[in-house]
């Protein structure tokens, strides 16, 4: 399973740019799953729907399923999070994961910044970033690819990863 991951602070365009570089490759032919990395607790149900209520009743995994997908929840009840190797564990076959989020995930990482976020760049303390997508200069000796070009993005990561 070949993983790339797109890590920067919040605001910077990674699920837009994650969500672009998808469609690019699901029309190139490769077959691409995702791992995302929320901060906060949410829900993918909503308040009375079934699988909600029987979460709340106690369940620790629920799973809804139809003619078109399944999907399963699991509470963690005070366990501790999973982590990325578990998570990826539990994927199906597919030509490539992106990872949004994650940032300090020991696999290979493309930086996505933004001028207008003011935190500072990932790349210089983290050994993973193999390039960094932005709308601005960047010094670095990294390959910079322009956020707003998804089809190079998508070239980048078929590239480096082989695929």
């Amino acid at each position: 399973m070949k993983v790339m991951g797109f890590a920067g602070w919040s605001g910077s365009g990674k699920t837009t740019l994650v969500e672009q570089v998808i469609s690019v490759l699901t029309a190139r032919g490769y077959a691409v799953s995702l791992v995302k990395h929320a901060h906060h607790s949410f829900d993918i149900d909503h308040a009375g729907k079934d699988s909600w209520r029987h979460r709340q009743a106690g369940c620790r995994e629920v799973m809804v399923s139809s003619g078109q997908r399944w999907s399963l929840t699991r509470e963690l009840r005070g366990a501790p999070e999973a982590t990325l190797d578990e998570l990826l564990d539990k994927l199906g076959p597919c030509d490539v994961v992106l990872v949004e989020g994650f940032k300090r995930a020991e696999i290979p990482k493309i930086e996505v910044h933004r001028a207008v976020v003011t935190e500072p760049l990932l790349f210089p303390e983290d050994g993973r970033i193999v390039a960094v997508a932005t709308d601005t200069e960047v010094s670095t000796t990294l390959p910079t690819l322009d956020i707003n070009d998804p089809e190079a993005v998508a070239d980048f990561v078929v590239g480096y990863l082989a695929l």
